[in-house]
């Protein structure tokens, strides 16, 4: 689903390479609302959440990720959906490891496992069919470079980037096992309104949209970051053909000391 993706991508949109080491995002938990603006202004479609956890006999970093609709869109366009995510990050090099993913839309159900392996520079992705058993597994291998992200992994990575105003940065994204080079530009720093009242926020723009990018589609995304120590992303604004989706943050969990 074209906007599901868009709402997760602007999770997305800066590698780990350059991250600073001694900080801990351990117990950190998010939660967004996204509203969809066409016919009608300001449609509530979905609640995103996202909770940073250690992953079990080790020190790396288990991202668990949930978008669900909400009854609005189910109501007016007769449409649900689900997403569940946990993605694993080596706590060292910020690079994700692993990805499980459910996907339920309407009644349809798909499973899907990527593993990447870095010593073979490849990422294999693999989707069943719960609800069909005797279905064949979909199986995509693709290479990979020595740092990926996923669609959750580089929400983040950016609070911890030396941003600034003109700053260009290239950033790898691997999703259902395909790999994507996506742009992205720091285009200006504004004030924005928050949770935490108007606070200044750099605005970063992934070119996410386009022939052979992420999203096939015509459209543009916004993001931004506070700029202060947390480097919260607040809020986003994604413009597709099925209209203006505008996601904001409704709550932060800080992280453990």
């Amino acid at each position: 689903m074209i906007l599901m993706t868009a709402i997760l991508t602007f999770a997305s949109v800066l590698n780990f390479g350059q991250i600073t080491s001694g900080k801990t995002l351990f117990g950190e938990t998010l939660t967004y609302e996204s509203k969809l603006s066409k016919i009608i202004r300001g449609i509530p479609v979905a609640d995103l959440r996202f909770s940073v956890s250690k992953a079990a006999e080790s020190e790396n970093y288990l991202i668990k990720t949930e978008a669900v609709s909400k009854g609005t869109l189910l109501k007016l366009f007769r449409f649900n959906f689900l997403q569940q995510y946990e993605t694993l990050v080596d706590r060292d090099k910020f690079r994700v490891l692993k990805t499980t993913k459910r996907d339920v839309q309407k009644d349809r159900v798909r499973d899907s496992v990527a593993d990447f392996d870095y010593r073979d520079n490849r990422v294999r992705y693999t989707e069943s069919d719960p609800q069909n058993p005797n279905r064949p597994p979909r199986r995509i291998a693709s290479l990979i470079g020595p740092n990926v992200q996923d669609l959750v992994s580089g929400i983040f990575a950016i609070r911890f980037m030396p941003l600034s105003v003109g700053k260009m940065f290239e950033v790898t994204i691997s999703d259902s096992g395909l790999v994507y080079v996506i742009p992205v530009s720091v285009t200006a720093r504004e004030r924005i309104k928050s949770i935490y009242g108007k606070v200044w926020c750099y605005r970063v723009e992934p070119l996410i949209f386009g022939k052979g990018r992420l999203i096939e589609q015509k459209g543009n995304m916004i993001i931004w970051y506070m700029d202060d120590a947390r480097r919260l992303p607040v809020r986003s604004r994604i413009d597709t053909e099925y209209g203006k989706v505008e996601v904001k943050l409704k709550t932060a969990t800080p992280a453990a000391p």
